[in-house]
């Protein structure tokens, strides 16, 4: 079983943060909503997924009519 990559040090996912941040919700929120976070965790989660995504290969789909 693969796991999901985690903020250092606690059991929160990447993917929420990044979730909430493409939802516009303020990282002054997230702070709130998580309160042992801090803007360097949001910004390890941002800098992970740059990350994950360098180098990869964008191939355009055609919408289906």
């Amino acid at each position: 079983m693969l796991s999901k990559p985690v903020i250092k040090g606690t059991r929160i996912p990447v993917e929420i943060i990044l979730r909430k941040l493409s939802q516009n919700i303020s990282i002054g929120k997230i702070l709130q909503d998580y309160p042992h976070l801090t803007r360097k965790d949001i910004q390890a989660a941002l800098e992970y997924a740059a990350e994950s995504v360098h180098g990869e290969e964008v191939h355009l789909l055609r919408a289906v009519k």
